[in-house]
């Protein structure tokens, strides 16, 4: 059920302190950590602690939870000082658009330059 922890979720045992993971903010709603197979040089991902499968379902089940984790993005990229030169957040929704974990997720990247189209 949206918003209930899943048993074989990996970012619902992150939230749950069952997985370690390098933690950079935290709120009552949301952690941000460290993604382990970073594509930049700061690579963060910001979750809701509420399951939800993707941004879609969030944004739609819970649009206050999904505007916590855009603005904690915001406070991760001020945080890792990559506002200035710029960055991106990222929402994969779907296998096909390379989500791999299906609990919302947001990357916050930034540190290099970063072209469009992604390469």
């Amino acid at each position: 059920m949206a918003g209930e922890p899943q048993a074989d979720c990996l970012f619902c045992k992150i939230v749950e302190g069952n997985i370690p993971a390098t933690i950079v903010r935290e709120t009552e709603t949301t952690v941000a950590f460290r993604d382990i197979n970073p594509q930049a040089p700061s690579h963060v991902l910001v979750i809701p602690k509420a399951h939800y499968a993707d941004a879609a379902s969030l944004a739609a089940g819970a649009p206050e939870l999904a505007a916590d984790v855009l603005r904690e993005a915001g406070h991760v990229a001020a945080d890792e000082k990559i506002v200035e030169h710029g960055y991106r957040v990222v929402f994969n929704t779907g296998a096909g658009a390379g989500q791999t974990v299906f609990h919302a997720h947001a990357h916050v990247l930034g540190g290099r330059g970063l072209q469009w189209p992604p390469g």
